[in-house]
């Protein structure tokens, strides 16, 4: 089972195993991660699952796509590493992933 570490705004640190086929957004509501509302349970439709993908991870976690970058739109304090969570599906490939969460969701 991959690992998954959430970093939030003031540094905290939840590190979760994430099911591979599940998303990054579905584990943080599983652990209780703090900051990740997920107000439309996943169907890109809102921007409150809002990460910054690791620097490390960027290439693999890949870029999103055109419907994603809409909502992004949406999000507060977008950086090029900006991805909606509910978008970002865990693979074996993304073990160690790790992700920050913005200060603040839309």
């Amino acid at each position: 089972m991959p690992k998954l570490t959430f970093v939030a705004f003031d540094g905290a640190r939840f590190d979760v195993d994430a099911a591979s086929g599940s998303t990054v957004m579905e584990a943080a509501i599983r652990n209780s991660v703090p900051g990740i509302l997920a107000e439309c349970g996943g169907a890109c439709a809102c921007a409150t699952c809002h990460v910054y993908v690791d620097d490390a991870f960027a290439e693999k976690a890949g870029r999103p796509d055109p419907m994603e970058e809409d909502m992004l739109d949406f999000a507060y304090d977008t950086r090029p590493t900006s991805r909606l969570s509910c978008q970002i599906k865990m693979t074996d490939a993304l073990d160690g992933l790790i992700v920050h969460i913005p200060e603040k969701q839309s």
